[in-house]
């Protein structure tokens, strides 16, 4: 009973003190599933703990305590309780629907009547499975996410952020100042941070400081710290960013924005790595290691006076410029499947694919927000798709570009393209697939209901 073909879906503990129950429920699921079997609570919380089960089938009416769902309850909880946790399955009899509903309040997949039908057996056990599966990837994923490091996260195969990632391997070896520019939306703080977790500071903190959103009043005493009583609001002492930092990285978000006067401050800390709390006099000293970000040209705006030239030359020690998306096109369906899968384990939604036809608008399009806006539009698709396929139904018609080949003279406007743009990839929809609009509705990933309303809009 206990060996396990290559097939084999997955281990099935049955939980009955009827052996002629337990029996009808092996030949039922033993050609897709190892089946286990235990005729009392106390054996079936043994073998949870000793084998490795994807889904329990108990009758709710166990001994001792027949007379009540008790013992069933308590196999129910030990299943779920597990890590992830295990499947459960209810046997009840057509008068104790009753309790069934209660048992799947209190986490059972679902229940079947005896004298139970083999086929509804095997389906609703062969759902539960699956359920289990899906969980324990989900389990995974979540743990991979938690446990991975560094430049791990930084999606993608292209040349150019190859290029970039291996100029900041080297770099995070090193105390070495950092500067990171690229538009808003490229992972300026991704990178920042992937540096740190690669560093030998990995084991201090990592302290992020968005400069554009802090007041002007407050962004001394926030990077530098206060005594207490240095203004009205001081009611007591406080660290400031570099002292949190201490032993590990600082973190300085556009730091364009920082005024000429505490662009001063800033440069005399790199210079001589100490500062003083505003309102104190006892300087201090602090072992970090800067890294800055800015989404404008700091030469620029050197050049424009906005910002200091000797300030600049301190934080451009290694300069790292990060691409916008549109320049690494070929990492967009990388990027877009790695966002499928975080936002339907967010959602709790699985086996979502991305349309071909999707993968091509999204590559066409041009990303002024880069790839945090990949990321929104993905979460978007995932929440008011209802299939399992995502296509371009919730696409924003801003993000569907005229083809490559496109010569007619109603496409010469961008409302024009994008509704030549949808005529032309409805009329092959409806050719590849000889005419059929439910079929076409599938390939191109809209509802049957939205290609007959834009079938009635183009008159086709």
């Amino acid at each position: 009973m206990s060996g396990e073909p290559p097939q084999l879906k997955g281990t099935v503990l049955v939980v009955d003190d009827d052996e002629s129950i337990r029996k009808g429920l092996y030949w039922a699921l033993n050609s897709d599933f190892r089946v286990l079997e235990a005729s009392s609570r106390a054996d079936a919380v043994e073998l949870l703990q000793r084998e490795k089960i994807d889904v329990v089938v108990s009758d709710l009416h166990l001994p001792p305590h027949l007379e009540d769902i008790s013992e069933g309850l308590a196999i129910i909880q030990a299943a779920r309780s597990t890590h992830p946790p295990v499947q459960a399955v209810v046997i009840t009899g057509t008068s104790s629907k009753h309790a069934a509903l209660d048992a799947v309040k209190h986490g059972a997949y679902g229940f079947f009547e005896k004298p139970f039908d083999a086929d509804e057996v095997r389906h609703i056990i062969s759902q539960a499975a699956r359920m289990r599966r899906l969980e324990v990837e989900n389990g995974r994923l979540r743990d991979e996410l938690l446990n991975s490091r560094g430049f791990s996260h930084l999606i993608g195969g292209s040349h150019m952020l190859e290029k970039i990632v291996k100029h900041a391997r080297a770099v995070a070896a090193t105390s070495a100042t950092v500067l990171i520019t690229g538009e808003n939306g490229t992972g300026k703080e991704m990178l920042a941070r992937a540096i740190h977790e690669e560093s030998p500071r990995a084991g201090a903190s990592f302290i992020a400081v968005s400069c554009a959103a802090l007041p002007e009043s407050l962004i001394e005493s926030e990077l530098f710290g206060h005594e207490k009583g240095s203004f009205t609001s001081a009611t007591q002492t406080r660290k400031g960013r570099f002292e949190l930092a201490d032993g590990g990285t600082l973190f300085l978000d556009e730091i364009s924005d920082l005024s000429h006067t505490v662009q001063v401050k800033l440069l005399r800390v790199l210079q001589e790595r100490n500062f003083e709390r505003v309102g104190a006099t006892k300087t201090m000293s602090v072992d970090i290691r800067l890294i800055a970000a800015s989404n404008r040209d700091l030469e620029q705006e050197v050049e424009a006076g906005r910002f200091r030239r000797d300030l600049f030359y301190r934080l451009n020690v290694v300069p790292l410029l990060l691409p916008p998306l549109r320049t690494r096109r070929e990492d967009i369906p990388l990027l877009a499947a790695h966002f499928v899968g975080k936002a339907a384990e967010k959602y709790q939604r699985s086996n979502l694919e991305l349309e071909p036809v999707l993968i091509d608008a999204l590559q066409e399009y041009e990303w002024p927000g880069n790839v945090r806006e990949l990321e929104n539009l993905i979460e978007r698709l995932v929440v008011l798709t209802t299939g399992s396929k995502l296509g371009l139904e919730f696409l924003p018609d801003r993000m569907l570009r005229v083809l490559p080949d496109a010569n007619s003279a109603d496409e010469t406007t961008l409302e024009g393209g994008v509704t030549a743009l949808k005529r032309r990839m409805i009329l092959r929809a409806l050719e590849s697939e000889g005419g059929s609009k439910v079929a076409a509705a599938k390939r191109l990933g809209i509802s049957r209901s939205y290609l007959h309303r834009l079938i009635s809009e183009f008159d086709l």
